[in-house]
């Protein structure tokens, strides 16, 4: 009897050992694994970061990042197009695979799909930054009741980012037109007390990014119900500041300062005039759909 009940502690004894080291082992596999999915999402990306046109802001930062941290060494940032990198970024979506992307705010990914950025320790993007109005001398004394309204205007990212949405089903014109008739509160602090001016042509450089574009029109819109012949002008970020510095155009809504445009403003800002922010609060980094399985910049790999 008691020889039976030992065995009996003894089986038990030693098939709970067995079932702790099954739940160990399991538990390991799958740490195991996790580690291999968080190595494997740089070579499944192949070491490459999408991006967007050359010569845009964002794209130096990429630079940047790529030469500050050793998880980035040998890879390669791609060269395209905002379209070209929205396009790669849906595909990647649909079919649930990693992909990383330069993104930025505003823009309406962020409110189309659910993204998130990686994190920066080394601060290589910099932090949030402002959308800035800069203006040619002299063009407070041409015209004053433009420069007053360009003065005033300021709206917050989600204005900007429920255009840029909606001009996905239509045109940006009518997007910015809706805009403008919904929040005619908003327009009317900047049209307050300005005189009409049937006469006066101004002209808007911007650069191509849709964020500017949604700028550019409600602008456009709101000059134009002053009597002004607006002209929008897309223009590399480097044109924007030199034409307004020589006066080739009239003001720009498109700097993004103190990082992004930082060095043109340096070059130029001796011969423009700083209006300072239309909107605050933007950000630039390394951009991943939530479901990718790192948080940081560091989590990556080098390509060795």
């Amino acid at each position: 009897m008691v020889k039976s009940r030992l065995i009996g502690i003894t089986l038990a004894f030693s098939i709970s050992l067995l079932l702790i080291g099954c739940g160990n082992g399991e538990e390991m596999q799958e740490n195991d694994n996790a580690g291999v999915e968080t190595a494997n999402i740089s070579e499944t990306v192949d070491y490459e970061i999408i991006g967007i046109e050359p010569g845009a802001g964002a794209m130096g930062l990429s630079e940047t990042a790529l030469e500050e941290y050793d998880s980035l060494a040998g890879w390669e940032l791609v060269e395209g197009s905002t379209a070209g990198m929205l396009t790669e970024l849906d595909k990647a979506i649909s079919n649930e695979e990693p992909i990383i992307v330069v993104g930025w705010n505003p823009h309406y990914m962020f409110a189309s799909h659910d993204l998130k950025y990686l994190e920066d320790p080394k601060g290589t993007f910099g932090e949030e930054e402002n959308i800035n109005t800069i203006t040619r001398m002299g063009l407070e004394e041409d015209m004053p009741g433009a420069n007053e309204i360009l003065d005033r205007f300021y709206w917050e990212v989600e204005d900007m980012e429920s255009v840029m949405l909606e001009a996905q089903d239509m045109p940006m014109e009518e997007a910015a037109s809706n805009w403008v008739e919904a929040n005619r509160d908003k327009v009317n602090e900047w049209t307050e007390g300005v005189e009409p001016d049937d006469e006066k042509d101004i002209e808007l450089v911007l650069t191509p990014w849709d964020s500017e574009r949604a700028s550019g029109e409600v602008m456009k819109l709101v000059l134009e119900e002053q009597g002004y012949q607006v002209e929008l002008t897309p223009v590399d970020p480097a044109i924007v500041f030199q034409a307004i510095a020589n006066g080739e155009a009239d003001a720009s809504l498109a700097p993004w300062l103190p990082v992004t445009h930082g060095p043109f403003y340096e070059e130029y800002k001796e011969d423009i005039v700083d209006l300072g922010p239309n909107l605050e609060g933007t950000i630039i980094g390394l951009t991943v759909p939530e479901y990718v399985d790192i948080e940081s910049i560091e989590d990556l790999q080098p390509n060795e």
